[in-house]
Formats: structure tokens, sequence, C-alpha cells
């Protein structure tokens, strides 16, 4: 039995990948360990290419589907009665290696590690992390061969992945440090962030062999720090703009906020009596901040009015309480 399959494999001729799996990239043809004779004819299906890899060198490329007769010092037969004793095993080694010739679409990447970058408009370090999706298709097969796979048997879409995420944390690093997208850009500049990120990664995948067709960002997260710093900014803005709206400023705001502070953590008759002063004085002090308000015009019907509003803003804003808010609002409608 062995003897008559092993004069079965030398007559095989036809060198074909059928039904490739989904996510094999390159493959070596072995067909149970077939030997490529001298009348073999390899069959290039559409959307494939090949590598002919002869005595350890990479012969020739096959990028156009067709069928092909392969030349090697394997003679059917001949090698057969002479090998007979080295169990039909000829030492003319030749590989066939198939690969995808098509566009590798929608492949998800994220980042490993947290990117970290200066904000160009806060002045402070930002962490970063994005994901999305990428195509890519191999573009000089003989490169990619030698460069990436290394005489692999198998090399999958997951593997060239891992090559791929492993190189965009510099790539995306370099853009943003000289793009000056900052904090509040990232989410509406994003195709434009990866247009240029999409070029820098073409120029390092180019020399393996491959090149990227299209790079999206998805979605991005910043960390925990860069999230604090930038809410406590926005809460300091929109109290510095609630004080500009009823004339005061943003420092005496933040002064009378710390008394009242002060008088809310008091305990016990003590704390009450501290909460009464410090209400009393929070509420001399805005009237005092109204009165010495180098801007403010003379008393009218229109100013109690404007004042009026603004302190509604403020009361609205959470900068003075109910009762300081009533207060406040009887002094202005009894000066009228």
């Amino acid at each position: 039995m062995g003897l008559f399959d092993g004069l079965k494999r030398q007559l095989r001729s036809v060198i074909e990948w059928h039904n490739p799996a989904a996510n094999a990239l390159f493959e070596q043809w072995t067909d149970n360990g077939d030997e490529i004779k001298n009348a073999s004819t390899l069959i290039v299906e559409p959307g494939q290419g090949c590598i002919f890899v002869y005595q350890g060198k990479v012969q020739a490329v096959f990028e156009s589907e067709g069928s092909y007769n392969l030349k090697t010092d394997n003679i059917p037969f001949w090698t057969t009665v002479t090998k007979v004793m080295q169990f039909f095993e000829s030492e003319y080694k030749a590989n066939i290696y198939f690969y995808r010739k098509t566009t590798i679409l929608d492949q998800k990447w994220g980042t490993t590690s947290m990117i970290k970058y200066l904000d160009p408009s806060y002045k402070f370090p930002v962490g970063l992390r994005a994901f999305g999706n990428y195509s890519y298709r191999i573009h000089e097969a003989a490169n990619f061969f030698v460069n990436v796979v290394g005489g692999q048997n198998t090399f999958t879409t997951d593997d060239l992945r891992k090559v791929i995420v492993a190189r965009l944390s510099q790539p995306l690093t370099d853009f943003l440090a000289t793009s000056h997208y900052g904090y509040v850009d990232i989410d509406a500049n994003r195709e434009e962030i990866a247009a240029g990120v999409q070029e820098k990664l073409v120029a390092v995948f180019e020399e393996l062999g491959f090149t990227i067709t299209d790079f999206r960002i998805e979605g991005t997260d910043f960390d925990e720090d860069t999230l604090k710093r930038i809410n406590r900014i926005a809460d300091m803005t929109a109290e510095a703009q609630a004080a500009q709206q009823v004339g005061l400023d943003y420092s005496r705001v933040q002064q009378l906020e710390a008394m009242r502070e002060a008088a809310r953590n008091e305990g016990g008759g003590a704390g009450m009596g501290m909460g009464l002063g410090a209400g009393i004085s929070f509420g001399q002090n805005i009237a005092q901040a109204f009165q010495n308000n180098p801007q403010a015009p003379q008393q009218t019907a229109d100013d109690t009015e404007a004042k009026l509003e603004k302190l509604k803003k403020m009361y609205d804003a959470q900068l003075i309480t109910a009762e300081e808010y009533a207060a406040k609002k009887q002094q202005l409608l009894n000066s009228f």
C-alpha cells in the first residue's frame, strides 16, 4: 500500500488553493507532503497570488489569475524510480505559498497603551486611547513574504493585526504632537487626524510589502486625570461667566464662596452663629460689590431691571443661596 501511495503522489500535477480559511493571509501548499514535479500545473484563482520558492529562494511571484506550468529538476517517474530507497523524497525542494491579493477590509484596531501628549491649549499632559478600523492589501508579495511571513507555514490576518497595532502608537503620538489639536478638537477632527495618521502608517508599512488603504478613528477615550482637569476648567469657566453677568470679579466670588463654605462646615450653636454672620457678611459683600463697581451708572429703572436679571443668573448658577438672592433682590427693589 505504501509503494502505491508513493507512486500516486508522484503522479499528481495540479496545484491550487482550495477553500482557504477566512482569516488566512499566507499559506503554504502541502497537499499531504506531495513534491512538486516538472509537469505540475499551478492554478491561481481570482483574488489570489502565489509565490514559488525553489531551493530556498523566491523564484517567481504569480500575481494574475490563470494556470502556469512549473519547471523543476523533479521529473515524474524518473524521481520515483531513483528515489525508491529514499521513500520517494527528492533533494530538490520547491515550495508554493498562496496569499490573498484582495483588500482585507474592516480590521479592528485599538491603542494598547495610553498615548501621552501636551495639550496645545491648556498646556498640560493629556492621556488618550483610541480605536477604529482599517483596511490593507499586499502590494509586494515577495517583500512581505521575506520581511513579515518569514517562511511560516501559515500567516493569518490576526498575526498581521499584531504587527500593525504594535506600530500604531508612535505615528498617532507624533501626529497629535505636531498637529496642535487640543482636547476639545479631537472628536471634531477625527477624519483629519485619521488621514494624517494613515499617511504616516503608509510610509512605515510599505517597506514591509503591504499598504494601508483605509484608516478610521471610531472613538476616543481620555484618562481620569485629563477628565478631572477638563471638568475643573469647565466649572471655573462657567463660574467666571456667571460672575461677569452680575458685574462681579471672579476672584471676589471665590472669596465669598470660601466664606460661605467655612460657615457650612462649622457645627453646633457656634456654627449657627458663624453661618448667620457669614450670610450677613456675604450679603454685605455683594451689595458692596455692586456699589463699588466703577462701571455702574446712576441707578435707573433700566439699571435695576438689568441687575435683577443678573442677580437671577447668579442664583441659577448656584453662586448664591435662595436667602441671599431674596435679600439682594429686595434691596434692589427698595433702592428703586
